[in-house]
């Protein structure tokens, strides 16, 4: 449940172990959240900024259709992250997924913009477009090629990730816990990446991994989702020692909208996130809280067939050896299955007597920091 990429994959090899979080476009999106005008408000003047997410794909089809425009347009998020490359994708299939991103602003240049340097984030709001920032989660597209990052870079990817679950040429995931944290490639690729601007991103990374990247990186480090340890126990969840580390370095965590918030069987709500956020908002301060959704703009279909596409991905994900505990429910939160969640998000945080401030910094303000002061503009 830790692919939040395109539904299906934008190439086959990564969908074959891709977890299903990306809906096949649903044809009648569920009615926005009833928020308070406050709520309304703010969400309207500040900048939105999803820190994983995607827009519609639909079957990788272009142009979009008339209805999933209209999605991207009143879900109100400026700006969004992409996860692409999948968990185990090489660099030909990758290139594609980058290339396919390309071909999407083309088709539609009122509608999208690629993020390529800080300054674009403003731009996307200013022209009411839906800024992409592309990354990966993963690093087998680098093939232990340290000059590839360079490369992905001027292709436009601003955020990386060395390891996803699982233990790769460079670091330690969630799911190899004992693996130890990075290797000598990784701590290269570390100050590598922090001299040509990409953001470093430690989601998916053990704590030893985790330990390393603080520790080395001479700039901002990120989680750009996760949840928090404290309030329910779970390897994609942090704990408050890893939150505040993160903190340390100027970064920011985003909390994500996935199952991993409860214990197994119950399908978590809004006030299940919200004690994930709040907690995150205590340890690590108002500064260095966010949201990565690490799920589609579009709502998660709970139609039967969607479903079943649905456990036939956790399957695939538990035979590729990529899967997480817990891995047995949907994708999304009860309540924040909208386009609009962030704003449901907004709405939570004023009632429980969050000053506008402050939800203005998780709505986006705090990401968009934290990208400007580890890229190049």
């Amino acid at each position: 449940m830790d692919r939040r990429e395109l539904i299906g994959g934008l190439v086959a090899t990564a969908a074959a172990t891709a977890m299903v979080g990306r809906r096949a476009f649903a044809t009648a999106a569920p009615a926005a959240a009833d928020v308070s005008a406050a709520a309304a408000q703010l969400y309207a003047r500040a900048l939105v900024l999803d820190a994983n997410s995607s827009p519609p794909y639909e079957d990788g089809k272009l142009p979009l259709s008339a209805s999933a425009i209209q999605l991207v347009r009143d879900s109100g998020v400026d700006v969004l992250k992409l996860s692409l490359g999948g968990i185990d994708a090489d660099f030909a299939a990758t290139v594609a997924e980058i290339a396919y991103l390309e071909r999407l602003v083309e088709a539609h240049p009122d509608v999208f913009l690629q993020v390529r340097v800080a300054s674009d984030i403003a731009r996307a709001r200013a022209e009411r477009k839906l800024g992409i920032i592309a990354s990966f989660e993963s690093a087998e597209m680098l093939g232990g090629d340290l000059d590839r990052l360079a490369l992905f870079r001027n292709l436009g990817v601003r955020v990386m990730q060395l390891s996803y679950n699982k233990q790769s040429a460079f670091a330690a995931g969630v799911m190899a816990p004992t693996a130890g944290g990075l290797t000598e490639l990784g701590r290269r690729a570390v100050q590598r990446m922090n001299e040509i601007g990409i953001t470093i991103d430690v989601s998916h990374a053990n704590a030893a991994t985790t330990a390393d990247v603080v520790a080395l990186s001479r700039k901002p480090v990120v989680m750009t989702h996760a949840g928090a340890q404290a309030v329910h126990p779970h390897p994609r969840n942090k704990t408050d020692e890893q939150l505040r580390a993160v903190a340390a370095t100027g970064g920011v965590i985003g909390v994500f909208d996935l199952p991993y918030l409860t214990a197994s069987p119950r399908q978590p709500t809004v006030d299940d996130y919200v004690a994930h956020l709040e907690h995150v908002l205590r340890v690590a301060g108002e500064d260095h809280a966010g949201i990565g959704s690490d799920v589609s703009l579009e709502p998660f279909d709970l139609g039967d067939a969607a479903m079943a596409a649905f456990r036939a991905d956790v399957e695939a994900r538990r035979r590729a050896g990529v899967s997480a505990p817990e891995e047995d429910r949907p994708p999304y939160v009860i309540g924040m299955n909208t386009p609009r969640r962030l704003e449901v998000v907004a709405d939570r945080l004023l009632r429980r007597g969050h000053a506008a401030s402050v939800v203005e910094k998780v709505l986006g303000a705090n990401f968009a920091r934290v990208f400007a002061a580890t890229w190049d503009d």
